[in-house]
């Protein structure tokens, strides 16, 4: 076909080859990089919703230089360029982030935000109340149907673009499926990548705002835990500082 390869982020966050190269002329590219919180298990008090969260990039949208300003960033906290950010661990004190203070949390989360802010991306998140079905068919239905509804309801926006590229870990087999046959069904054209997070700033960023829409519930019935509430100092900052700018990178229908 002569298609350049993938012009999505790079593992160490150098410059890529030029993109979307089809024997010299120019044609859009549209990378989803799609992340999951939660689990297909039965409903429980630990596990009561399941979150998806896609996040768009406009390949001809550069956000390399955000991508070299984070990177060095996290290199400066002595963290180094192809640092992971895993936001469930940096809250809840686990893994690498043991033995690391509040403020030195809140730093490392605090930077990916703000990368988030400053790039021309956008996102979709989609909320699922697992104890509303009875059984995993339900539950896979209803994910089924509202993803596609959403794509249908936007076509033009994804016509717009010669290729579209889905970027997912394979985490969770039910997801991957249901992604593939929502993606076949309302698509023409599109391709799968199976990606690492530390390889893509992106698929940190849909890791990002699954918690952050998490944390968005929490905070609208006031159940916040001590772990959280040590990150973000009280709810009225973590409304202020984090889930209120955040609506601004939000998928508008077109």
């Amino acid at each position: 076909m002569g298609w350049s390869k993938d012009p999505g982020p790079t593992y160490d966050g150098g410059q890529t080859d030029p993109p979307f190269s089809f024997y010299g002329a120019f044609m859009g590219q549209l990378s989803i990089f799609v992340d999951e919180s939660g689990d297909f298990g039965e409903y429980s008090t630990h596990s009561p919703y399941y979150i998806i969260t896609m996040i768009f990039h406009d390949q001809s949208k550069d956000i390399q230089t955000n991508i070299n300003h984070l990177n060095d960033s996290l290199e400066n906290m002595g963290l180094g360029k192809d640092f992971t950010i895993h936001t469930e661990p940096i809250i809840r004190r686990e893994e690498i982030y043991e033995n690391m203070s509040p403020n030195e949390r809140r730093a490392i989360l605090s930077k990916l935000f703000y990368f988030v802010m400053k790039s021309d991306i956008s996102y979709k998140t989609f909320l699922f109340e697992k104890k509303q079905f009875d059984d995993l068919l339900k539950l896979e239905g209803r994910m089924a149907k509202e993803m596609s509804l959403f794509i249908r309801n936007n076509i033009e926006f994804f016509q717009t673009f010669d290729e579209v590229i889905l970027y997912y870990d394979n985490g969770q087999r039910n997801l991957n499926r249901i992604l593939n046959s929502v993606l076949f069904t309302e698509l023409s054209k599109y391709d799968v990548r199976k990606v690492s997070p530390k390889d893509y700033k992106l698929f940190q960023v849909a890791d990002l705002i699954c918690t952050l829409k998490l944390l968005d519930i929490k905070h609208k019935k006031n159940e916040l835990s001590k772990s959280e509430l040590l990150i973000f100092h009280n709810p009225k900052d973590l409304k202020k500082q984090f889930l209120k700018p955040i609506q601004k990178k939000e998928f508008r229908d077109q």
